[in-house]
Order: structure tokens, then sequence, then C-alpha cells
């Protein structure tokens, strides 16, 4: 899966991002006001829904931050996982922290230790990933290096790059008025360009998008985005595609509520990450 998209690295970080991406995807399929448009109830599509959800980003920054959950669904071959995130990010300052949850094997074995995985500008921290790497320790990877931009190596796209992927929206249809956790939202469906994004992102995230921009095979991802009453990005489910002896479907939905909870990150001191060979 993502692991062919990372043969294109050289060298020995390449070697470490390709073991990294194969900890999570491979264990797994083994094992301010209404920027919306319109007064609330008023179920009328905004004038220009492409710059509505383009706009989803920034009003997640004005927000601060936020509580998050993370589904992560891959399709290959007849086998169908789900691997699930819950964790907090605080938009203003570009950082989160995510605990995922890895599914039983196919063999029914219990399921995997969670990872513990650190979002911050340029790279993301994990602990207990496995394959060798001491169980005190962390491991980082530089998210530019990564083909895929940590859209769906860490196994859960990094809510804000989610955010930040939609700042491409293009052909941005609005479906209609529901609801997402008992709270009234506005559904979004179109597609996003990935470049376009990356040109647009901010500047910590941008690194990471350019990656993911040269990394996959399309620019092109569908998406459905659900935004509240004042522009805050609730829900949105991506869908990337690889082909990989096959076409393999992953679906990434991020969940987003308790606007305003404050979020603390604490990254690890350079003695407790691991910077041994990292079995693959």
């Amino acid at each position: 899966m993502v692991v062919h998209q990372h043969k294109r690295l050289r060298g020995r970080a390449g070697e470490a991002v390709l073991a990294v991406g194969m900890a999570v995807t491979v264990a797994a399929m083994t094992g301010c006001g209404s920027a919306v448009g319109g007064p609330a109830g008023d179920d009328r599509p905004p004038a220009d829904p492409a710059a509505v959800v383009r706009g989803a980003a920034d009003a997640l920054v004005r927000t601060g931050s936020a509580r998050a959950r993370t589904a992560m669904e891959m399709a290959a071959g007849g086998t169908r996982v789900t691997i699930r995130g819950e964790g907090g990010v605080d938009f203003k300052n570009r950082m989160g922290q995510l605990l995922v949850m890895l599914p039983a094997d196919v063999k029914g074995k219990a399921e995997h230790r969670p990872i513990t995985e650190l979002l911050v500008p340029g790279a993301l921290y994990m602990k207990n990933r496995g394959a060798g790497v001491p169980a005190d320790k962390w491991v980082r990877v530089d998210t530019t290096t990564l083909a895929d931009g940590n859209l769906v190596t860490g196994g859960a796209t990094d809510p804000l790059a989610a955010a930040e992927l939609l700042r491409g929206a293009q052909q941005v249809t609005y479906v209609g008025e529901t609801e997402v956790a008992g709270t009234k939202v506005r559904h979004y469906r179109g597609t996003t360009d990935i470049g376009r994004a990356a040109r647009s992102a901010s500047q910590e995230v941008r690194g990471a998008l350019e990656a993911a921009a040269k990394g996959f095979s399309t620019d092109t991802v569908p998406f459905d985005a659900y935004l509240d009453e004042e522009g805050r990005l609730r829900k949105v489910r991506h869908r990337f595609a690889y082909v990989n002896n096959g076409v393999i479907d992953v679906s990434s939905t991020t969940l987003l509520y308790g606007f305003g909870t404050p979020v603390t990150v604490v990254l690890p001191p350079s003695g407790d990450i691991y910077t041994g060979k990292i079995a693959e």
C-alpha cells in the first residue's frame, strides 16, 4: 500500500520511512459569523460552495483547538480493516496528539498495542510502533520526505492536514443540511487537488502536502465535508486510491468536536528518540 509509494525515497532515511509505513499499514492489513452562508435553519445553498469549503481550515485556526476522532478504512484483495484514532488538535499552534488503535489481525489475535502519535509541523513522532523499536523509545519521521505527506502513513490523517487539504477544493456541490453528532451542519461534496492545496496551505503544512502532490499517482481526491454555521469543519471524509498489484482504496474520516478544549503536546527529549535500525 503506502509501502510501494515510499520506494521513491532513497538512502537510510528512505529505509526508515518504508519501515514506519509498513509498521502501521501492513500490520493492520495482517491483523466570524455564519461563514457557511445564510442564517441558521436556512437551507439555501451558498453562492460559492467551493469558497466556503476552502475557508474551513482558517475557521479552525480562529477556533483554536478541538477534540478529534479518526478512522482509516483500507480495502484490498477482499480484506477490509479499520484503524481508529482519538485525541486533540491545537490548530493555532499546528500541533496534535492521537492514540491510534490497530485492529486485530486476520488470525483473530488480540489487538496490537495502541500507537501514540504526536503531530507537529514537518514531523510525526510515534511510540509503541513495534518492529524492533524499544518500548520506551519514539520514532521520529520527517513528513516532508513521506511520499504521501503523512496523509495515510500514520494510520490516521493529521486533522490539520485534512482541513488544509480542502484548500484545493474544486467542483464542489452543496448537498444539503444534516446533522453530525447532534449538531446541524451543511454537507458539501467535491474533489480537492493536492497540488493546489499545497500552494495555498499554511507554511507548517505546505511541505508535507507538496510531498504528497509528488507521491500520489493522481492529485485528485474526492471528499465529503460537513461544516457548522460558523464555518468550522465538523467532519470530513477523503477517499484515496493506490495502484499496487490492484487497486487499494483508503477512506480517511476525521470528526471534530469539543471546540476550545485545551490541547497540550509535549515532545520527547532527544535521548528518547530511537536512532537505530528499524526492522521491517
